[in-house]
């Protein structure tokens, strides 16, 4: 039985949400309409990936047939002879519309966002794919300054609660720049070595690795590497969009 403490503190926090939508309602973040945070017209006219037409390996959104993101030249470019995880999907194409969404949820503070995007991820996982834990890509200690929060971990908890599975913190946080502010050969020497995996990886878990965007690939790779060389003993990617 709640104590009269706990229903004090949920009386509290229910009057101010609801003093807060009188004063600044919700307001979806693509067409800002009030009501959500993404309705459900704007959720439904997303340009989404076709996962029939993707690629099975690296998640190329036109790649089933002959893909150039994952082929021997596209993997020297990223300085591998193999892609380190068993599979990578993603829930949509980095658009206009999508590259928005992700800037309010990173840029502009709108958290309660993870969730519709934790949703759109779940909904995009392959049912053949079984793992143990979600993992997810720390932020760097400069932008988990600048934001106050881990965006990358708050989608991960929301998967990982829909997919009934722990979190894992499995990836220290790295020093690098932000990726967004370098081209392809950029990212590459931006991100190379910076990641490294925590002790909860020795154990060997089967881990889902979630990010909000896969551009180049070259921060997925990485930290897929870190995890395997830690000890992972199996990995699949996904994210929001990809470019």
């Amino acid at each position: 039985m709640a104590s009269r403490s706990d229903i004090i503190r949920s009386a509290a926090r229910f009057a101010s949400e609801v003093v807060g939508e009188t004063l600044a309602p919700t307001r979806c973040a693509v067409c800002d309409m009030p009501g959500k945070v993404l309705c459900e017209s704007c959720m439904c006219s997303l340009p989404y990936v076709d996962q029939w037409r993707a690629c099975p390996r690296c998640g190329a959104p036109f790649g089933l047939v002959q893909c150039c993101s994952c082929n021997d030249l596209a993997l020297s470019h990223l300085g591998l002879e193999m892609l380190p995880f068993q599979g990578c999907i993603s829930a949509t194409m980095f658009k206009a519309v999508t590259g928005h969404i992700v800037r309010v949820f990173k840029d502009l503070g709108e958290q309660r966002l993870a969730a519709d995007l934790a949703l759109l991820i779940t909904q995009a996982l392959p049912p053949a794919w079984h793992f143990d834990a979600v993992a997810y890509i720390p932020a760097s200690r400069t932008a988990f300054r600048r934001r106050g929060y881990d965006h990358a971990k708050l989608i991960a908890e929301a998967v990982a609660n829909s997919v009934h599975v722990p979190i894992l913190d499995a990836l220290e946080r790295p020093m690098a720049r932000d990726q967004r502010q370098f081209g392809r050969a950029g990212r590459l020497a931006n991100i190379r070595g910076r990641f490294k995996a925590r002790s909860c990886v020795r154990t060997g878990p089967r881990l889902l690795l979630v990010d909000d965007v896969c551009t180049t690939g070259a921060t997925l790779c990485a930290a897929s590497s870190a995890l395997v060389s830690g000890g992972a003993e199996l990995l699949y990617c996904a994210t929001f969009a990809r470019a």
